[in-house]
Protein backbone atom coordinates (compact mmCIF):
# COMPACT_ATOMS: atom_id res chain seq x y z
CA UNK A 1 0.00 0.00 0.00
CA UNK A 2 1.45 3.61 -1.12
CA UNK A 3 2.35 5.55 1.86
CA UNK A 4 0.21 8.63 1.97
CA UNK A 5 1.17 12.07 1.08
CA UNK A 6 0.00 16.05 1.18
CA UNK A 7 1.73 18.21 -1.45
CA UNK A 8 5.00 16.08 -0.91
CA UNK A 9 4.90 16.19 3.08
CA UNK A 10 3.87 12.57 4.81
CA UNK A 11 1.72 12.66 7.71
CA UNK A 12 3.94 13.24 10.37
CA UNK A 13 5.75 16.22 8.82
CA UNK A 14 2.18 18.03 8.41
CA UNK A 15 1.34 16.93 12.06
CA UNK A 16 4.57 18.72 13.43
CA UNK A 17 4.12 21.90 11.14
CA UNK A 18 2.28 25.03 12.91
CA UNK A 19 -0.91 26.44 11.38
CA UNK A 20 0.52 29.12 9.55
CA UNK A 21 3.07 26.67 7.33
CA UNK A 22 0.03 24.31 6.75
CA UNK A 23 -1.90 26.46 5.62
CA UNK A 24 0.25 27.24 3.11
CA UNK A 25 0.02 23.97 1.77
CA UNK A 26 -4.12 24.58 1.04
CA UNK A 27 -5.64 26.33 -1.82
CA UNK A 28 -5.88 29.93 -1.45
CA UNK A 29 -9.56 29.67 -0.07
CA UNK A 30 -8.88 27.41 2.39
CA UNK A 31 -6.13 29.28 3.14
CA UNK A 32 -7.71 32.65 3.96
CA UNK A 33 -10.14 31.10 5.89
CA UNK A 34 -7.56 30.09 7.96
CA UNK A 35 -5.56 33.17 8.10
CA UNK A 36 -8.94 35.16 9.09
CA UNK A 37 -9.17 32.97 12.16
CA UNK A 38 -11.55 30.29 13.62
CA UNK A 39 -15.25 31.37 14.60
CA UNK A 40 -16.22 30.52 18.36
CA UNK A 41 -17.63 27.38 17.00
CA UNK A 42 -14.88 25.96 15.76
CA UNK A 43 -12.65 26.89 17.98
CA UNK A 44 -15.11 25.08 20.09
CA UNK A 45 -15.20 21.95 18.01
CA UNK A 46 -11.54 21.92 17.94
CA UNK A 47 -10.99 22.21 21.70
CA UNK A 48 -12.87 19.45 22.04
CA UNK A 49 -11.32 17.19 19.74
CA UNK A 50 -7.91 18.26 21.30
CA UNK A 51 -9.57 17.09 24.74
CA UNK A 52 -9.23 13.58 23.00
CA UNK A 53 -12.55 13.14 22.18
CA UNK A 54 -13.10 10.74 19.38
CA UNK A 55 -16.47 11.10 18.56
CA UNK A 56 -18.11 15.14 18.13
CA UNK A 57 -21.51 16.49 16.69
CA UNK A 58 -21.35 19.96 14.98
CA UNK A 59 -23.17 22.04 13.00
CA UNK A 60 -19.98 24.33 11.25
CA UNK A 61 -19.66 22.51 8.00
CA UNK A 62 -17.07 25.21 6.82
CA UNK A 63 -14.54 24.00 8.77
CA UNK A 64 -11.18 22.96 6.89
CA UNK A 65 -10.12 19.31 7.79
CA UNK A 66 -7.10 20.10 9.90
CA UNK A 67 -4.21 16.94 10.55
CA UNK A 68 -5.14 16.54 14.13
CA UNK A 69 -8.54 15.51 13.20
CA UNK A 70 -7.41 12.42 11.28
CA UNK A 71 -9.06 9.26 12.99
CA UNK A 72 -11.58 10.74 14.68
CA UNK A 73 -15.38 11.01 14.40
CA UNK A 74 -17.29 14.02 13.54
CA UNK A 75 -21.31 14.14 12.76
CA UNK A 76 -22.14 16.95 10.83
CA UNK A 77 -25.23 18.06 10.25
CA UNK A 78 -26.68 17.98 6.43
CA UNK A 79 -30.15 20.07 7.10
CA UNK A 80 -31.65 17.27 8.22
CA UNK A 81 -29.98 14.78 10.49
CA UNK A 82 -26.11 14.38 11.33
CA UNK A 83 -24.03 12.12 8.95
CA UNK A 84 -20.87 10.51 10.53
CA UNK A 85 -17.95 10.91 8.95
CA UNK A 86 -14.55 8.96 9.27
CA UNK A 87 -11.98 11.36 9.00
CA UNK A 88 -8.55 9.88 7.11
CA UNK A 89 -5.43 11.30 5.64
CA UNK A 90 -6.40 12.15 2.06
CA UNK A 91 -9.80 14.39 3.42
CA UNK A 92 -7.10 16.53 4.97
CA UNK A 93 -7.09 20.44 3.45
CA UNK A 94 -11.01 19.48 2.17
CA UNK A 95 -14.35 21.10 4.17
CA UNK A 96 -16.68 19.03 6.50
CA UNK A 97 -19.43 19.67 4.59
CA UNK A 98 -18.16 18.25 1.33
CA UNK A 99 -18.63 14.69 3.28
CA UNK A 100 -22.15 15.43 4.42
CA UNK A 101 -24.40 15.32 1.49
CA UNK A 102 -27.02 17.83 1.52
CA UNK A 103 -29.36 16.98 -1.00
CA UNK A 104 -30.38 13.79 -2.61
CA UNK A 105 -30.31 12.44 -5.99
CA UNK A 106 -33.45 13.28 -7.71
CA UNK A 107 -35.66 10.23 -9.93
CA UNK A 108 -37.67 11.36 -11.84
CA UNK A 109 -40.94 9.07 -13.36
CA UNK A 110 -43.35 9.14 -15.87
CA UNK A 111 -45.18 12.84 -16.79
CA UNK A 112 -47.67 14.03 -14.65
CA UNK A 113 -50.60 16.02 -14.62
CA UNK A 114 -50.43 19.41 -17.30
CA UNK A 115 -47.85 18.04 -18.98
CA UNK A 116 -47.70 18.57 -22.79
CA UNK A 117 -48.95 16.23 -25.55
CA UNK A 118 -45.08 15.57 -26.79
CA UNK A 119 -43.98 15.00 -23.60
CA UNK A 120 -46.23 12.61 -22.15
CA UNK A 121 -44.89 10.04 -24.73
CA UNK A 122 -43.84 6.90 -22.84
CA UNK A 123 -42.28 4.35 -24.55
CA UNK A 124 -43.70 0.91 -23.95
CA UNK A 125 -40.46 -1.72 -23.27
Amino acid sequence: MAKFTFRGKDLEEIEKMDLKEFSGLLTSRKRRSIKRGFSYEQKKLLKKLKEGKDFVKTHRRDLVILPQMVNKKIAVYNGKEFVTIQIIPEMIGHCLGEFAMSRKETKHSSPGMGATRSSKFVPLK
